[in-house]
């Protein structure tokens, strides 16, 4: 059995830990906070580009742009694998990967060939160990990152895309449904599939300059952008708040460790103390 000193000890570093994971919950708790204000925040500019893009589809009869490159066949496929580049978040970076995994070999299945492309110290690490071939890794994604970081990874796959070095793209990552609804999942992001001509147009007349085409052709580029740029906020705030949780329960554990381990203590030193009495008592009685 422990002595109360060696229990004592390790009661006073469970409560250090329990002040480092509060700390780290606290910190987790702000940072979910400003992202998830910044992915509410992007949402009607993202919204209203889509609808602008759609009612520009619908008027337009000739639309020149290589991001609407339909291949006759899928034969080399993109995938941004979005994951941290910290742990001590629960699940988060396993279920990424689990789910990049069988997207893998799914596309391997049907003899498509898989080009992937890692954000997030996690996801190199488990890769490299996998001994798979990675195309290109980035690190620099996080809570202080800005639209430019997306913009980046944009312009990367829309130039691939656009050579024909691609013939699709695909970004797995954590989607943000709510504060209390995340999931990891596959998004489709080259070829576009939502822009469709021929829709029916408005009644209401409205004179584009210098056309729809070139006005279109112009957003397209933007649309990639705001896909990218929506999957790297919804990322970083699906992280911090699979922190707060982890942290959240790292505590409560704590907190009741610390109870048992008090329980445990103040019984062995009852223990100890009838036992001393105990030999008073003894002693005192040989001396009658």
């Amino acid at each position: 059995m422990a002595t109360p000193r060696e229990i004592k000890k390790r009661i006073n570093s469970v409560k250090n830990t329990r002040k480092i994971t509060r700390t780290m919950e606290m910190v987790a708790t702000s940072k979910a906070k400003k992202m998830s204000n910044k992915v509410n925040a992007s949402k009607p500019y993202s919204q209203k580009i889509s609808e602008l893009v759609e009612s520009l589809a619908g008027i337009s009869t000739n639309i020149n742009s290589p991001l609407l490159r339909k291949p006759e066949s899928i034969k080399r496929v993109g995938l941004l694998v979005i994951t941290a580049n910290r742990g001590l978040c629960g699940g988060y970076n396993g279920n990424i990967i689990r789910l990049a995994k069988h997207r893998i070999n799914e596309l391997r299945a049907q003899n498509i060939e898989v080009e992937i492309y890692l954000v997030g110290k996690k996801g190199i690490s488990f890769f490299k160990y996998a001994k798979e071939k990675i195309a290109d890794s980035f690190t620099d994604l996080d809570d202080k990152s800005g639209y430019s970081i997306a913009e980046n990874y944009a312009n990367l796959f829309k130039g691939l895309f656009i050579s024909g070095k691609l013939d699709k793209v695909e970004i797995i990552s954590t989607v943000y449904h709510s504060s209390a609804s995340q999931k990891a999942e596959i998004i489709e992001v080259l070829p576009i599939a939502s822009v469709s001509k021929g829709k029916a147009v408005s009644n209401n007349v409205v004179i584009y300059e210098p056309s729809p085409e070139k006005i279109l052709e112009s957003l397209l580029p933007q649309v990639i952008n705001m896909a990218f740029y929506r999957a790297c906020l919804e990322a970083v705030t699906s992280e911090q708040i699979a922190r707060r949780v982890a942290m959240k329960s790292a505590t409560d554990a704590a907190s009741e460790m610390i109870k048992l381990l008090t329980r445990g203590y103040n019984r062995v030193r009852q223990a100890k103390i009838t036992q001393e009495i105990s030999e008073i008592v003894a002693g005192a009685d040989s001396l009658k």
